[in-house]
């Protein structure tokens, strides 16, 4: 397996590892150093695989070198470049250039002989292609995201887009088969990439072994009194996740004895971090540190609502079912989650009843009616609500059910070796 990040926090492709060694394959996760440490590959054994960190390619100070004697010419692409965009087109197409495919290039070499190189997302497709190409093998593209229609692509010129969709769409010609996250990508990136089998794994959690009960780990760690309501945010400190907008929400009336906690990481943490010192909140609102994957379900049972405001800022967002989701319903934790097509179609359509509230992710007030809707509820009807998300993520989403499609699909390589 190739992924380009390094492997601490990243539980789908551990989970995937792990189910596969189980399953009787021999895994090796190749991934990259985390920056700071030595420049050299890194080796972590795990319970039935094995973890390979190899080295970034040092190439930003001689390109920053070779640049700098243009700087009128990067004034001008600085005028031109589109609304939104966050880095120098060059430097860009650069990063993919000399880091990301040189990073896939050392990885491939790093990884050796294998019967299928499994490359997680398109920074990790390319290794798997170039591995492949040097010593036979077949490639399975794992797509986490619609990644063209992500953050990470949108805001670049319409060139560079290109280009990069022309890559994906290539390396994806070369895979025998797509597995990704739910079926509104799946259909997306089959009718783009046009490879023939597509094969759907939910993100979702382990189906608990045990009941797991609610706790006050979340009112020890942000010391919130005994009792009051708390509202989580769990995940990715990012833009389009309605960090600003579900703080908003409990200043909403009604809402004044509410605790709002964050826990997770990201680009806006100190955006977070200014909210929390926001004299508006007085000290209801609490930024906490990620915790490790297998821990963040006892986290979530701590509270009483599981917040999942996502918002339509991109097609990748408009069309996701968050890991963060499946979560809450493992631990039995209502959620308030954006009227979305993948979300609504969890949340309301469960055929036990309503797994929570959905509303406007834009809307603060939107938001605040609906944790008002879940904390109005009486003991018993919570309880209730809570035993119906245990017994979806017991019964229907949880990792051993969505994995075996996973399975099968390694199954079916062996056969036709």
């Amino acid at each position: 397996m190739f992924v380009r990040n390094d492997v601490m926090v990243d539980a789908r492709v551990l989970k995937e590892a792990a189910t596969l060694h189980g399953a009787g394959h021999e895994v090796t996760i190749v991934g990259r150093t985390r920056p700071g440490t030595p420049h050299e590959v890194e080796r972590e054994p795990r319970a039935g695989f094995e973890i390979v960190r190899v080295p970034m390619p040092r190439w930003r100070r001689w390109w920053r070198w070779l640049r700098a004697p243009s700087r009128l010419l990067s004034i001008i692409r600085r005028r031109r470049a589109a609304p939104g965009e966050r880095m120098d087109a060059l430097d860009w197409l650069a990063m993919w250039q000399f880091g990301t495919l040189g990073w896939a290039r050392a990885a491939a070499r790093e990884a050796g002989p294998a019967d299928v190189y499994h490359g997680h997302d398109l920074t990790g497709l390319p290794a798997a292609v170039f591995a492949r190409r040097a010593y036979g093998g077949r490639i399975v593209y794992d797509s986490h995201e619609l990644y063209m229609e992500s953050g990470a692509t949108l805001g670049r010129p319409g060139w560079a887009r290109a280009w990069l969709a022309r890559r994906e769409r290539a390396w994806a010609a070369e895979a025998v088969a797509l597995v990704t996250v739910n079926q509104a990508i799946a259909d997306t990136l089959a009718a783009e990439l046009k490879v023939e089998r597509v094969v759907v794994v939910h993100n979702c959690p382990p189906r608990q072994a045990t009941e797991i009960l609610s706790n006050d780990r979340l009112r020890a760690a942000a010391n919130i009194p005994p009792g009051s309501p708390v509202v989580l945010y769990q995940g990715g400190l990012r833009p389009g996740r309605g960090i600003n907008d579900l703080a908003e929400s409990i200043l909403e009336p009604g809402l004044e004895g509410v605790h709002l906690c964050y826990l997770g990481f990201g680009p806006l943490r100190d955006e977070v971090a200014a909210l929390e010192r926001d004299p508006r909140f007085e000290g209801r609102l609490h930024l906490l540190d990620p915790v490790a994957p297998d821990e963040v379900v006892a986290w979530v049972a701590s509270a009483d609502v599981d917040a999942i405001p996502i918002q339509a800022t991109n097609r990748s967002y408009a069309l996701s079912t968050p890991n963060k989701l499946f979560e809450a319903l493992a631990a039995g934790v209502p959620v308030v989650a954006s009227d979305l097509p993948g979300i609504r179609s969890i949340v309301v359509d469960d055929p036990d009843g309503p797994l929570g509230e959905i509303c406007d992710p834009t809307d603060p007030g939107a938001i605040g009616d609906a944790i008002k809707a879940i904390l109005a509820l009486s003991p018993e009807a919570r309880a209730d609500l809570a035993a119906r998300c245990r017994r979806a993520a017991r019964e229907r989403w949880n990792w051993e059910t969505e994995s075996a499609r996973l399975v099968e699909l390694y199954r079916d390589l062996e056969a036709s070796a």
